[in-house]
């Protein structure tokens, strides 16, 4: 798939999990916009992303939370090693979120020790049950 379409749908994802009764807080929008620009999303398109059907979304839960913050990790790689600026703007973003730094921490040094930055389903639910049960 391509990566600014997957960037899209992340966004529509990001979205529909901070709406409330079809509101999206405006401190919400500026987190979600932050987010946008350090994947360097346009602004024409992020905005038009408001304009789009939001996909139905599960019950929001800590591991969805995590789920999103690592596909947020995955597109930041973009296949590179992220610099001291974008791995600053990772942590901030995962704090955000409200995810535990340490959890945050373990998948981020997972995803660098794989030649894909990529880890399972299986490995990302074991850090986040190690850090939330």
């Amino acid at each position: 798939m391509d990566t600014y379409e997957e960037k899209k749908n992340l966004f529509l994802d990001m979205i529909a999990f901070s709406t409330e009764n079809d509101v999206l807080p405006k401190k919400d929008y500026d987190f979600l916009f932050v987010i946008a620009n350090a994947l360097d999303l346009e602004k024409g398109d992020f905005n038009n992303l408001f304009l789009l059907e939001l996909p139905k979304m599960a019950a929001k839960t800590g591991f969805r939370r995590m789920q999103q913050f690592y596909r947020l990790a995955f597109l930041m790689h973009g296949g590179k090693i992220l610099n001291a600026n974008e791995s600053n703007t990772i942590h901030q973003i995962s704090i955000s979120m409200g995810i535990n730094p340490d959890a945050t921490k373990r998948v981020l040094k997972k995803m660098a020790k794989s030649p894909d930055v990529v880890i399972t389903p299986e490995a990302l639910l074991k850090i986040y049950k190690e850090f939330h049960d």
